[in-house]
């Protein structure tokens, strides 16, 4: 049994959002804001505490709706609003063998399921609708009394409520429960452009028993908060913390320690043979103990009794201890570091205590053994087990963990270390390994690259950020599964996926993304960016150096990932020359060329060619249009493709030309001489100084270069260029300025449409 996915309708930023579940480890990525932690604390409040769901909680589009609702009641007219509509549900789907029918027989929908999904709704639904309705007509009529009775307008206070939501603000506890509700398999449909689509409940459906999980799965949760209240309180119910799946988070180790303890090895809970040897031990270091203490007292004792006490005869104190072996982990010390041993046998190590221990590596084994701890517990190691005679009957045949963010305070190899060992360790019990019969499910988010880049890219979640669809409504969120972005057996991705692996992971937490030709672009792209565009250097922009040849291999990726795409290619003219082969047959091949009209020339870059403009044409791409750069793409996001035009350049003949750059490296120096009159250092950056202290322009110009770049250390260029004394003494070439300006309002203007939703 495993969770197959979760449709998500109506909490914060979810409005209708289905998340795929893998079978093992499943990955929540996203770029900030994009709903990551909406989706985590849903499976909380949902499965772990009911009670916590606030206004807040739901979907900020839908409050007008509400207060709308509660305009008609206070008007008493008719209205189609149904309140339970508004409010958050998640459905589970649980894949289930036939085999185990036994566990699921009380959310079956019909005694004709024959194994596959089963689905649950957990529901917020007012209790009792007539109540709320009466107490918030009854509380708006006495605030619209108290603001009569202010005769002066300007000190008019607004009394509570003021309209339905502000009253669901502090009443929505007392009049809203979660309720259980089987789903019908066969009605399941899939998601439309990313948005889920969960069925109709009936109107006549009857609830499931109050929790419908509680012998299904086992729940546990390390939220982010760590040493912080929120992340381990008892919720406003009263239920122990145990029963919630929820412990407060230790980071010293010795508190980790006392708790598994207390939880698997405590003696005194159910003790078994070995346990009494122990607890003979400790009564019989309690007998010493008391003995020596009454000796030490005595004179102290014989002095109290001489004062006497009213009503009371012959007073006696005694001394009884009571020692626990959990004690000795209470104080400072109690765990140690050994850090070196001098002699080499062990009798003169140097240690030191755990607080002198490094925050991540504390923080690491605090989550490791956090993870042992849920794994024991739901296993009934140790202490945790129950007396009952058949033990199987009493676990949950699903565990599902869920870890909030487990980089905080973790380097970025240990954050490897963790996302790579978590499930083995979830795993590491005799019942469990790769034995079927119990299921574990290890859900984490995160906003590390380094997580990302440990995992499986197919056990990846990609949370893609969507503008509102219309006036009134809010950004929403979409759920991306990528094992169906890199499946098995597409050359392409498979060159995709090992590629990211290798450079940039971060692509999944970006708010946009620059693909540039070469190393060159790569070294002075983000300095343009920091010289000419701050608020563009604000930004988190994923910037991948791919040559011409590759970046259209991106495009099933970018058109999943929706975010605004900058493509800075080059123009890669080719003109068709005649040679004669081996056999010495004349034939057409298609060489490199200086960038010239009408001379049927095309590009050899793939972008150009496949992704777009689309156009092969020298000539057609060189005429097309400033706003035929960029493009609103079917797939939801916005691209534009920057590449060299025609600069007007001074000729050696004193007059004025127009030439054509073909690559980075043509366009910046024809429009960064003065700046380049003083560069040194590589062999090509003399040379190029050479050129331009030499007053070559226009055509000739463009020839020397031509020649040069053929065989140039464009890399070793770009960085010479960064040593200039002047940091703005170079700019970007006009067809890169162009781009950047483009791509700054675009990455602030889908920045700027997900802030209403920020805190959801």
């Amino acid at each position: 049994m495993r969770i197959g996915f979760a449709e998500i309708s109506n909490f914060r930023k979810l409005k209708s959002t289905r998340v795929d579940f893998d079978k093992e480890t499943t990955i929540f990525v996203g770029a900030n804001n994009s709903g990551k932690t909406s989706a985590m604390t849903a499976l909380r409040y949902f499965l772990i505490l009911p009670k916590r769901l606030a206004l807040r909680d739901i979907t900020i589009a839908n409050w007008t709706k509400i207060d709308a609702l509660g305009d008609a009641w206070e008007a008493n007219l008719e209205c189609s609003i149904v309140l339970d509509d508004l409010l958050p549900s998640l459905d589970i789907w649980l894949d289930v063998p036939l085999s185990e029918i036994q566990h699921v027989v009380h959310i079956l929908p019909t005694l004709d399921w024959n194994g596959g999904l089963l689905g649950v709704r957990l529901k917020y639904k007012v209790e009792d609708l007539d109540k709320l309705r009466f107490e918030y007509l009854s509380l708006r009529a006495a605030a619209r009394e108290g603001n009569t009775n202010t005769s002066d307008a300007a000190t008019r206070v607004q009394v509570w409520p003021k309209c339905l939501t502000d009253f669901l603000e502090r009443r929505l506890h007392s009049h809203v429960e979660l309720s259980a509700f089987s789903l019908d398999p066969s009605a399941i449909v899939p998601p439309d452009k990313g948005f889920a689509t969960p069925q109709l409940l009936s109107a006549t459906a009857l609830p499931l028993e109050k929790n419908p999980f509680k012998r299904l799965i086992k729940i546990n949760e390390i939220a982010a908060q760590r040493d912080f209240a929120d992340a381990g309180e008892q919720d406003n119910s009263g239920e122990d913390d145990q029963d919630i799946g929820l412990r407060r988070f230790k980071r010293r180790l010795s508190d980790q320690l006392r708790s598994y303890y207390d939880r698997h090895l405590d003696p005194t809970k159910m003790p078994s043979a070995e346990d009494y040897e122990a607890l003979g031990a400790i009564q019989t270091a309690e007998r010493n103990f008391d003995r020596r203490l009454e000796a030490s007292f005595a004179a102290a004792f014989e002095e109290l009794e001489d004062l006497g006490y009213p009503g009371i005869t012959n007073p006696k104190l005694k001394i009884s201890t009571k020692l626990h072996a959990a004690d000795g982990l209470k104080h400072r010390s109690a765990v140690q570091y050994q850090v070196a041993d001098p002699t080499g046998d062990g009798t003169k190590t140097l240690k030191l205590p755990e607080d002198y221990s490094g925050l991540g590596y504390q923080n690491l084994i605090a989550m490791v053994f956090m993870l042992m701890g849920y794994r024991d517990e739901w296993m009934r190691v140790g202490k945790a087990s129950v007396a009952e005679s058949n033990v199987q009957e009493q676990i949950q045949p699903l565990h599902l963990v869920l870890v909030e963010e487990p980089e905080v305070h973790l380097h970025a190899q240990v954050q490897q270390v963790f996302i790579k060992k978590a499930y083995a360790l979830l795993r590491k019990h005799p019942e469990l390994g790769e034995h079927a019969n119990f299921s574990t499910q290890l859900v984490v988010s995160t906003h590390s690259s380094h997580v990302a880049h440990e995992a499986d890219f197919a056990n990846l979640r990609y949370f893609r950020r969507r503008p509102a669809s219309s006036k009134g409504e809010i950004p929403t969120t979409t759920v991306t599964n990528l094992s169906f972005v890199f499946g098995e057996g597409d050359e392409t991705l498979r060159f995709v996926k090992r590629y990211l692996k290798v450079t940039h992971c971060d692509i999944f937490f970006a708010d946009g993304i620059i693909f540039v030709e070469g190393q060159a672009e790569r070294i002075l792209v983000p300095h343009f960016i920091r010289q000419y565009f701050p608020s563009l250097s604000r930004r988190y922009v994923t910037l991948l150096d791919l040559g011409g040849s590759h970046a259209h291999s991106f495009k099933k990726l970018i058109d999943e990932l929706g975010l605004s795409t900058l493509i800075i290619a080059d123009l890669d003219a080719t003109e068709a020359t005649e040679v004669e082969d081996k056999k010495g047959k004349k034939v057409t091949r298609w060489k490199a060329a200086k960038p010239a009209l009408a001379r049927g020339q095309k590009t050899a870059n793939p972008v150009l060619k496949e992704w777009y403009p689309a156009k092969e044409s020298i000539d057609e791409l060189i005429a097309l249009k400033p706003l035929d750069h960029m493009r609103s793409m079917p797939e939801g996001y916005e691209l534009y493709v920057a590449y060299q035009k025609p600069i007007s350049d001074s000729s050696s003949s004193g007059g004025v030309t127009e030439v054509i750059p073909r690559t980075f490296e043509d366009a910046f120096v024809l429009e960064n001489r003065a700046a380049l009159s003083s560069i040194s250092g590589s062999p090509t950056s003399d040379r190029i100084q050479s050129i331009v202290a030499a007053a070559i322009s226009g055509q000739d110009l463009v020839d020397e270069l031509f020649q040069l770049l053929k065989s140039a250390e464009k890399a070793a260029f770009a960085l010479d260029c960064l040593m200039l004394d002047d940091e703005k003494a170079i700019k970007p070439p006009t067809y890169i300025k162009n781009g950047l300006g483009w791509f700054e309002q675009a990455v602030g203007r889908d920045i700027h449409e997900s802030e209403p939703g920020a805190a959801q």
